[in-house]
């Protein structure tokens, strides 16, 4: 009798370390699985943020005349991202400017700057400059001045993006070019429209030369269609020698260390 009382504790002693150990195999499963589920999104989080850190900076630095990089680049970014061959939007009458040359002041923070816009060369750019300069954009909406480049032979000021980034849509963009320098030289004060890669992306956006500057021909060219005829130097001294952010990396391309605004623009 006590031998089948042992026999029968026995089993239920054995059928209760089964069920532990099923229970422990179990949960041991149900970890691995939560371990292998948390490493795959783990590893998709990075490639998510990889990616999205690749195309804000891709997003960031194809936007000037041209396409700026996180190093130097020899082209200022995107003021549009049109790519057909054709205006775009309610563009401004190219009669504005009058085919005659017109004249004002242009003041970055406390930097004024004699100008000078060529209505023949090149009419519609300064057709469209004038009217935003007569609409105020450039000294509430379109401000900032958002990317200096201080690279060898690549010295330039760009500015009028709606967001005060390099981006936003001023509502239209327009070509062809004009006034393309055919040896892709913009000297020191050149005062010149951006644009991406279409020939009809051209719209508030603008850049100035501080020094000679060389620009790649192969991609067309950018519209000149003014210049700077006093205060050039005032500009280099008190803005564009101070860098670019982050000065400490050595960078020649960003925005400048010291912030930069149009805080008043007249022409006539």
């Amino acid at each position: 009798m006590a031998t089948s009382k042992n026999a029968e504790r026995d089993a239920r002693e054995a059928r209760d370390r089964l069920r532990r150990y099923n229970a422990r195999q179990s949960v041991h499963s149900l970890q691995v699985t939560r371990r292998r589920r948390d490493n795959v999104i783990a590893i998709l989080g990075v490639v998510v943020i990889a990616a999205l850190a690749t195309f804000t900076q891709v997003f960031y630095f194809t936007a000037g005349p041209g396409k700026p990089a996180a190093t130097a680049s020899p082209a200022p970014s995107p003021s549009s991202s049109s790519s057909t061959g054709k205006n775009l939007g309610n563009v401004p009458a190219k009669t504005i400017a009058e085919g005659r040359t017109w004249t004002g002041d242009l003041t970055l923070n406390a930097v004024k700057m004699g100008i000078s816009l060529d209505g023949a060369k090149a009419p519609q750019a300064a057709s469209v400059f004038i009217n935003l300069a007569k609409k105020s954009f450039y000294t509430t909406t379109g401000a900032t001045c958002h990317r200096l480049t201080n690279g060898d032979s690549f010295k330039l000021l760009q500015c009028g993006s709606v967001d005060g980034k390099g981006a936003g849509d001023v509502g239209f963009s327009f070509g062809p070019l004009e006034n393309v320098p055919t040896d892709g030289v913009y000297p020191a004060g050149t005062i010149a429209m951006a644009r991406g890669d279409s020939a009809y992306s051209q719209s508030s956006q603008f850049f100035i030369t501080y020094a000679d500057t060389k620009l790649p021909s192969t991609t067309g060219g950018y519209t000149i269609f003014g210049s700077v005829t006093s205060g050039l130097p005032d500009f280099v001294n008190r803005i564009a020698d101070a860098g670019v952010t982050p000065s400490a990396s050595g960078a020649t391309d960003g925005a400048p260390v010291i912030p930069t605004k149009i805080t008043q623009l007249t022409v006539q």
